[in-house]
């Protein structure tokens, strides 16, 4: 039996099937990864700068851009790195950091759209107050709080992990994964771990969140079924890009969980290696895009900005 310090780097064994696709995944991943910076920082800036739009709903989404960054940027720079190496390894430490990244990111991401959900729901149900229960100050803590919560179980989950004693070091994925990483392991008391796991991305980050927002949701139903047109209107604009993403992720974050503990899905190598990263490509690009087409203040501030760079650039054209 070998101790853990003696595996000093896993194999991604994934990248080995890669063959003459790997020129394409990699301007594929580069193309991804130019346009979820892009994006989130266009409309994070947006945020920024347009007074209209500092708002807790708008803040929360200032938080979920920022996410989407954090997540994307915790893969695709040592994926493209990976896919043009012809070893395909990674240093113990860069392994357990990836780990930690896309754990926390997953938890944010949960989390963000969780408060999300519940500041649509005192919007909805409950107009007159909203003011007074959801203020500026309040949304800092709670953002502050999701950061906080979410890298301390992350951070516990990887103590009962790093100290395992590893006997193999294929990793049969294009990332590190906390599950595969503790099926490495050849300790006797990794049961702790595999459970912690489970809890951690099961329970805690999963189904909690989504119960909660299916909770939101029915109490905003019932209240849109009693509304007037124009109240369903508001609700409907506001909701559905929520939704969209939400769903969306619940579906990536199952599909990872599963695949991940059972093998009962059989996929060509492409679509499983697209549908493994899902989670830090799609999502980070889709939810920029959904929020500022769909919401009708980031449009139009999107409108203002686009305008005045286009006025300030014909003026200083003018001026040479």
């Amino acid at each position: 039996m070998e101790n853990s310090t003696e595996i000093v780097s896993f194999v991604l064994g994934m990248y080995a099937n890669m063959g003459q696709l790997k020129y394409l995944s990699f301007t594929l991943a580069m193309l991804f990864y130019i346009s979820v910076i892009f994006a989130n920082t266009v409309l994070i800036v947006i945020v920024f700068l347009d007074k209209n739009l500092h708002e807790p709903m708008y803040l929360f989404l200032c938080n979920l851009f920022i996410n989407e960054i954090y997540g994307s940027t915790s893969l695709l720079p040592c994926l493209m790195v990976q896919i043009l190496s012809e070893t395909h390894d990674i240093s113990v430490f860069h392994c357990f950091l990836q780990i930690f990244n896309i754990h926390t990111y997953v938890a944010i991401e949960f989390g963000t759209l969780t408060i999300m959900a519940y500041d649509r729901y005192v919007c909805i149900c409950k107009p007159l107050h909203y003011n007074a229960i959801i203020t500026k100050r309040k949304v800092q803590v709670v953002i502050l709080i999701i950061w906080i919560v979410s890298f301390v179980e992350v951070g516990v989950l990887l103590s009962f992990t790093i100290r395992l004693k590893r006997c193999g070091t294929v990793i049969n994925k294009v990332f590190c994964a906390h599950h595969l990483v503790v099926e490495l392991s050849c300790s006797s008391d990794r049961t702790v771990s595999l459970i912690h796991d489970l809890v951690f991305g099961l329970i805690f980050t999963v189904a909690a969140p989504v119960s909660y927002i299916s909770y939101s949701y029915v109490k905003i139903l019932t209240v849109c079924l009693k509304a007037s047109k124009e109240t369903k209107m508001k609700a409907l604009d506001t909701c559905t890009p929520h939704l969209v993403s939400l769903v969306s992720f619940v579906f990536a974050c199952f599909y990872s969980l599963i695949t991940q503990r059972f093998d009962v899905f059989s996929v060509p190598y492409p679509l499983c290696v697209f549908l493994s990263m899902y989670v830090v490509i799609i999502q980070p690009l889709q939810n920029p895009i959904m929020y500022g087409l769909k919401l009708s203040k980031i449009r139009h501030a999107c409108k203002k900005f686009l305008t005045l760079k286009t006025s300030q650039l014909y003026i200083f054209m003018e001026s040479i």
